[in-house]
């Protein structure tokens, strides 16, 4: 079974993410939109769309989301079956969040590392 398949999303935290994204956007050239984030398309060699995209968010530093991890940053990894490596996971011994989100955007679980971070894993819609 194919596990991780590429990184759908980098999520961390800020002490003032308004200004953090303003930074991104002004010396980076991010486009920042107005839900806190940017979302970078996907292409081939040559510069042709492939149909995906990475999402970059910065979020505030007291939120809750990467519980119940404290680390400030959060990696989302695009995988190809989400309950098949869920299951595996658990076989393996691996701490597997039971908390799952199936939304129009794809289905959604998390594992947490050995270092306690939270890692997001991230099944995409059918044909994304």
């Amino acid at each position: 079974m194919k596990r991780v398949t590429g990184i759908g999303g980098v999520f961390f935290k800020a002490k003032d993410p308004v200004a953090l994204r303003a930074w991104y956007q002004r010396h980076l050239g991010i486009d920042v939109l107005e839900w806190g984030g940017a979302a970078f398309s996907w292409a081939d060699e040559g510069g042709k769309p492939t149909g995906g995209t990475t999402i970059w968010s910065v979020g505030a530093a007291d939120g809750d989301d990467f519980a119940p991890s404290t680390a400030p940053f959060m990696i989302n990894y695009r995988v190809a079956d989400l309950a098949a490596l869920l299951d595996a996971l658990r076989r393996e011994g691996c701490r597997v969040l039971d908390r799952t989100d199936s939304s129009e955007f794809g289905k959604f679980g998390w594992v947490v590392d050995p270092e306690g971070n939270k890692v997001e894993l991230w099944q995409p819609p059918e044909g994304h």
